[in-house]
């Protein structure tokens, strides 16, 4: 019996859907899942164990934690670590089969002769993580321990963004150095980077809230399937007169006679306060708004007008199939990643 007051449903037969569908974008295409943050807080070690049962042999971290954690003891699964060396003695990588991805020209001096294994992230113009477009010339890309050279897109999502095109340009110049080498390993773009043009695919593909089901534009939307049901429980019923204020700093005053739920969740289960006296759950055909401040570990719906016979103990949905995670995302004013990675730990994660 599930005694949270959180549930998670997790579609793993929409999940592969979502990691097959990249893979069709372009024979041979290699798809390599970003499973950092606990795979997007789905869970990484069940997501990458799903998708190692489904063929699945490339897949990108954040930290070197994230690698260790997922114990790959198969030296033909490539894990790449995406903060690259730091300061970990470089023995952990190779003894742990995980791969550093290279952020700076200093990481590169220190690891080029070592005999371990590592990629390069070259910067071509998002101004995070990787080493300059000017100072690449620096790498020696003969080195036979290179396995990938991956760049970010800035705008990825915004497809009519010129800013693609001009990185894109930036990053084929850098390919075509190189056409006579067919080991090396060339990735550019993310789930929405994968779906500007086929121009942008290259050898690999990293696709991340897509393959969770998350979107920020129809384009994406479209092609893929939700993965995600998130739903709260209630954990009391009551009766509130008319004048009478709910939750915190009394933002919502009744102005009738009203009957509210209380659900267990709250802004540490990746509930935001921005729902509060904004948002809404929902139930069949029914749809209830919540009133009040959202709190630490609660908060509050008003259910008079429900067409069911709620009880104590039901759940109620936030995030189903007809109210997907874009939407819920526009109305916390985020993105869909950072409502998945949201979600607390004390929500209970169910694998369907």
């Amino acid at each position: 019996m599930i005694k949270e007051s959180g549930i998670l449903n997790i579609n793993t037969k929409n999940l592969i859907y979502n990691y097959n569908f990249f893979k069709k974008l372009k024979k041979n295409l290699i798809v390599a899942p970003t499973i950092k943050a606990n795979a997007y807080g789905l869970g990484d070690k069940e997501v990458y164990n799903l998708l190692l049962k489904n063929n699945c042999k490339h897949f990108f971290v954040a930290t070197l934690d994230e690698g260790l954690k997922l114990k790959n003891k198969n030296k033909f699964i490539n894990i790449f670590i995406l903060n690259g060396l730091q300061d970990y003695n470089l023995k952990i990588f190779s003894k742990s089969n995980l791969i550093p991805v290279i952020n700076s020209i200093e990481e590169y001096k220190k690891i080029k002769n070592s005999g371990v294994k590592f990629a390069v992230h070259v910067d071509t113009g998002i101004n995070r993580l990787g080493i300059p477009i000017e100072k690449i010339n620096e790498i020696d890309f003969g080195n036979k321990n290179i396995q990938l050279i991956i760049s970010h897109l800035s705008s990825a999502d915004e497809y009519k963004n010129n800013y693609n095109l001009k990185q894109k340009k930036i990053f084929s110049k850098l390919r075509n150095r190189f056409n006579n080498n067919n080991k090396l390993i060339f990735s550019l773009a993310n789930s929405h980077g994968a779906m500007l043009d086929k121009s942008y695919l290259y050898d690999m593909i990293r696709p991340g809230i897509g393959i969770y089901g998350g979107f920020e534009n129809t384009k994406l939307g479209k092609r893929i399937k939700n993965v995600i049901n998130f739903k709260g429980k209630i954990i009391q019923i009551k009766n509130i007169q008319k004048n009478q204020y709910v939750g915190y700093n009394r933002t919502f005053k009744t102005k009738t006679k009203i009957k509210v739920a209380i659900i267990g969740l709250g802004y540490e289960d990746g509930i935001p306060r921005s729902l509060s006296n904004n948002g809404y759950v929902y139930f069949k055909e029914n749809k209830f708004k919540i009133i009040g401040r959202i709190s630490m570990d609660s908060f509050t719906v008003d259910i008079s007008k429900s067409c069911h016979d709620l009880c104590i103990g039901m759940y109620l949905d936030i995030i189903n199939n007809e109210h997907k995670i874009d939407k819920f995302a526009k109305i916390c004013k985020t993105i869909p990643n950072e409502v998945l990675t949201s979600i607390g730990k004390r929500v209970y994660r169910k694998y369907d």
